[in-house]
């Protein structure tokens, strides 16, 4: 049960909503009434890279429909695919740009899929994204516009459109200076050639009815269509929008801050929704854009730096991407990082972690609950963490994960079995949280972690070059305190014998712990020392050791 359902059944309904989603699930309810079942709606033309910034709009999305569930409603999600749009220009990540020109002002379901995998270039990146999504818990109903244009789905609502050409033309003047205003005739609609493909088409009539005329420019073809029957007729996407909310009588759907600006694309669609369609616009909210920090040229699996799901996933866990965008308000432009502060956003999820399980308490009462419901949405659907049952997942930090990847030669499964040797270790149910998240660490160490952070333990016998007096402390560390590593209960008794070392040999703290690291993985700095010899075997430390 969710805390929202919680709070509700413990007549705690009336409380001020602890999160965002909470906020705009009741908007939605109070504003578009009480009913059993609501329409929440996303979408997105295929004509490239489904970027992550693209993705906080399903993400979005998706975290309102939760939260309408959580409030005992029945929510149909659907996510609208426009791959029956014009396919303008090659994006610059594309393999074998030149085939690609020759398809230029082709629906984009109809242009071949460069990659050769799926059966056009709009499926590929379809494929892509569907792929994903359930990784991070997202699962909605796809809706392809290309197959629902093509089977004459919206013959209605085009006909409505054509019915009302002249209140369409003032709603889209009305935000326009005259310079943009629409001159000569205009038809809300466009034609794809059944001859050559293409959109390079003039509308020359409509009768009224049905049957629609147009002629194309690149082949030559005149023709009149009739639009129960047409394959290739489709509204423009200022009135192709509206006419969907109401035919799918969406409740719910968010925007990008270039469709909200005054004016916009947002501001018509809500117009062309109610005056010509009767139907009242979706309720919506603004959503920000994405930065993207700390990644290196190998991190994205196309040219271009375009960072997708898949990119993010490789560093952060699914729960860790979905609190990425459960943590923030859609209206704040955040950054993904992928360098050292990669460990900042682990620790922080950690710590609400430990709030939600009440294993560490929040300053007040209103932290916890947020923080408890940041938590929750950003667990998959159907997990014991939603509901905060069974034992707490076991935490292991990022930054001490990474350490001991790196000690154990970068072997996952050698890391996770030392995890679960250590007597206070993981119980077996904790262990595939653990290994994703190993996983993730791996990855990052390899490709993004900044070299300063990367060391790798030295080979038995293999030596540095230091002076008399720190080759005597080395042995001392080695004899005095690594002899007897077990006995240290803590690393603060640890650091403490470490600490004496130095001051047996007249040596400063910071000289000793270069000689150290030095000695052990060639560097000057490494992770905290006392920690540091804690997480590796004895055995192998007085090995790497025994030659001074």
């Amino acid at each position: 049960m969710s805390f929202i359902m919680a709070e509700r059944l413990q007549g705690k309904g009336a409380s001020a909503p602890a999160h965002w989603a909470d906020e705009t699930a009741e908007k939605i309810i109070r504003e578009k009434g009480d009913k059993e079942s609501y329409t929440c709606a996303s979408g997105i033309t295929p004509s490239g890279t489904v970027h992550i910034g693209n993705f906080r709009e399903i993400i979005s999305t998706d975290l309102v429909a939760r939260a309408l569930k959580d409030r005992g409603k029945k929510v149909r999600f659907i996510y609208s695919w426009d791959n029956y749009d014009v396919f303008r220009k090659v994006p610059k990540n594309m393999p074998d740009t030149t085939e690609l020109e020759k398809f230029l002002r082709f629906p984009i379901t109809m242009v071949p899929d460069p990659w050769g995998r799926d059966e056009s270039y709009a499926r590929h990146h379809e494929v892509d994204v569907e792929t994903m999504l359930p990784l991070v818990g997202i699962h909605p109903e796809y809706l392809y516009q290309a197959k629902r244009y093509r089977a004459s789905t919206y013959a209605e609502g085009i006909r409505k459109a054509l019915e009302h050409r002249e209140t369409l033309k003032n709603i889209l003047d009305k935000y326009r200076d005259e310079d943009h205003k629409i001159q000569g005739e205009w038809w809300p609609i466009s034609v794809f050639c059944d001859q050559c493909s293409k959109d390079d088409t003039d509308i020359d009539g409509w009768d009224g009815e049905w049957n629609v005329t147009y002629h194309c420019n690149a082949c030559g073809r005149k023709e009149t269509v009739d639009l129960r029957s047409a394959k290739g007729v489709k509204l423009g996407w200022r009135v192709d929008w509206p006419m969907r909310w109401e035919y799918e009588k969406v409740d719910f759907e968010p925007a990008g801050k270039d469709h909200h600006s005054q004016g916009g694309s947002f501001d018509t669609a809500k117009h062309v929704c109610k005056d010509v369609y009767g139907w009242d616009a979706p309720i919506t909210f603004r959503y920000d854009f994405i930065g993207t920090k700390g990644i290196p040229g190998k991190m994205s699996s196309s040219a271009g730096n375009v960072i997708d799901l898949k990119d993010v996933l490789r560093v952060y866990t699914p729960e860790l991407a979905r609190y990425l965008f459960a943590g923030t308000r859609p209206n704040t432009e955040f950054t993904i990082s992928f360098d050292l502060d990669v460990i900042k956003i682990y620790e922080d999820y950690d710590k609400t972690e430990r709030i939600a399980w009440k294993i560490e308490a929040a300053k007040d009462e209103a932290t916890y609950r947020k923080e408890r419901r940041i938590y929750e949405l950003s667990q998959l659907e159907g997990t014991p963490a939603v509901t905060l049952s069974g034992s707490p997942p076991r935490q292991v930090p990022f930054r001490h994960l990474c350490n001991l990847i790196q000690i154990a030669d970068g072997d996952i499964e050698k890391t996770l079995a030392s995890l679960l040797a250590a007597k206070d270790g993981p119980k077996p149910e904790q262990l595939p949280s653990l290994r994703a998240r190993a996983i993730c660490a791996k990855y990052w160490i390899d490709e993004c972690a900044p070299d300063e952070f990367c060391f790798q333990l030295r080979p038995p016998g293999e030596t540095v070059l230091l002076s008399d007096t720190e080759k005597a402390a080395i042995r001392s560390l080695r004899d005095d305190v690594i002899a007897a590593i077990e006995n240290f209960v803590d690393d603060k008794s640890c650091a403490e014998a470490i600490y004496k070392v130095a001051e047996k040999h007249s040596l400063d703290g910071k000289a000793l712990f270069r000689a150290a690291y030095q000695a052990l993985i060639g560097k000057d700095q490494g992770p905290r020392l006392a920690n540091f010899l804690r997480s590796i075997s004895k055995e192998r430390l007085m090995g790497i050791l025994a030659a001074y």
